[in-house]
């Protein structure tokens, strides 16, 4: 019960990733609140508080401070999760895409950290869920690529402006096995090929989890991470440790 009694927000924690840290606090102790733009989901457990935010919007964020101090009194652990993908390149790339992908990427999580950090206690944790996409640029995902680079600066700035009142880190995911994932691999003109090249290049052996993602956030979330922020913590199963020649072809 390494998170026992500790009163942790996951944004976007109906499902993937963020469901997995959901359900990853709560077996360890936490009181959770969590929250999307659809409806609450059939299967998030009672004792999970809920509520329908759009988290690009100013006022709902502000909303859901309202409901977390009620809730709460306070708050230990800020996840900022809630994320989504456009698959263009950047000529292809409308100003309609730039306002919702940057709302929701970069603007949300700047938003949710200037209302949430003056709630946190002294010894609070804010994980914000970047990507191996913000240090590499995948193809086909420019306006994204370029979101998660802005989650990753933000994380050190917060380290290094709020420390040591809060500790923030950033964890990076590679390819994990969510919606998002399938919806990148559909970019290529073989999907089928570009998935198994890309299995090729994991040391892992295999495609991520989101229990991977979600036992790093109960590392970083407990004191058994004490003494570490302004980190952005690649989860990848090595794969942007490869050289960019094929394994299997040798």
């Amino acid at each position: 019960m390494r998170l026992h009694e500790q009163a942790a927000l996951v944004t976007g924690g109906r499902q993937g990733i963020g469901r997995a840290i959901v359900d990853a606090f709560v077996s360890e102790g936490a009181d959770v609140m969590t929250c999307g733009r659809a409806s609450r989901p059939s299967d998030l457990p009672s004792i999970v508080g809920w509520t329908q935010t759009d988290l690009a919007s100013k006022d709902e964020i502000e909303e859901l401070s309202f409901l977390a101090l009620d809730r709460f009194g306070g708050l230990d652990i800020l996840v900022n999760n809630a994320g989504v993908q456009i698959e263009k390149t950047i000529v292809d790339t409308t100003d309609d895409d730039w306002d919702f992908m940057m709302g929701v990427n970069a603007k949300a999580v700047f938003m949710a950290c200037r209302t949430f950090i003056p709630l946190m206690k002294r010894g609070g944790v804010i994980i914000n869920i970047g990507s191996v996409s913000g240090n590499i640029a995948d193809p086909g995902l420019a306006l994204y690529n370029a979101s998660k680079a802005f989650v990753h600066g933000l994380t050190r700035s917060i380290a290094v402006d709020h420390g040591p009142k809060i500790r923030c880190n950033a964890i990076c995911p590679g390819w994990i096995t969510t919606q998002m994932t399938d919806a990148a691999f559909t970019v290529a003109e073989d999907s089928d090929a570009a998935r198994q090249d890309a299995l090729a290049r994991h040391p892992a052996g295999r495609l991520g989890n989101p229990e991977d993602v979600a036992a790093t956030a109960v590392w970083l979330a407990s004191a058994e991470s004490a003494f570490v922020t302004g980190q952005c913590l690649v989860v990848d199963g090595g794969m942007t440790s490869t050289s960019p020649v094929n394994p299997t072809l040798f």
